[in-house]
């Protein structure tokens, strides 16, 4: 099947549209790791991470794909100076002693419309399960023919479980921040050329 931007090809197996097998890299300056956590029960706060580098292997045969994702922990960004500087303390993200969140993927499963990547995420030292539902978006080339390829992740996971825990009670009622982080991702990705 040929996507509408471009004359560029992607495959189509078992009746679902995946780019050419290879190597991909994130070009960051098109793509965000960004991330949603609850403020006083029902507000919402944003952030992003300015620093992480991503490889995408797609292999033959989609199923056997994988993904690595190293996030620089420090260049968390919220908007906020002084809430910054607490999500890098050991109250949350303990940046001098673990500069880094990393996502290595082990399993690949497809779902409907999504793929379910499955993968050991790290985060302060504690290392767990986390499943990411992967939208493959299309290929297509850039002014300069340059190929590119999207996807879209989301997932969601209890920082409770990551022992990342620190909360204060509200006077009526629920805590100051939610327990629950997602954690969103928008990739522009460019095949690795083959070496000769």
């Amino acid at each position: 099947m040929t996507d509408i931007l471009s004359p560029i090809v992607t495959r189509t197996v078992d009746g679902r549209d995946v780019p050419p097998a290879g190597v991909y890299t994130v070009d960051a300056a098109h793509s965000s790791v960004e991330f949603v956590a609850r403020h006083l029960v029902v507000a919402k706060t944003r952030g992003r991470f300015a620093g992480y580098t991503a490889e995408i292997v797609i292999a033959d045969r989609p199923e056997d794909s994988t993904l690595v994702v190293d996030i620089d922990a420090a260049s968390i960004s919220t908007g906020d100076d002084g809430r910054d500087i607490h999500l890098k303390s050991p109250d949350f993200l303990d940046v001098d002693n673990h500069p880094r969140l990393r996502f290595v993927s082990t399993a690949v499963v497809p779902q409907g419309d999504v793929w379910k990547v499955t993968g050991d995420f790290s985060v302060a030292g504690v290392t767990k399960p986390l499943t990411l539902d992967v939208e493959f978006n299309g290929i297509t080339a850039d002014p300069w023919g340059n190929t590119k390829a999207f996807f879209s992740a989301r997932g969601e996971f209890d920082r409770d479980e990551w022992g990342v825990s620190f909360n204060q009670p509200l006077a009526n009622g629920g805590a100051l921040i939610g327990k629950k982080v997602t954690i969103e991702l928008e990739v522009e990705a460019a095949p690795v050329p083959k070496a000769a």
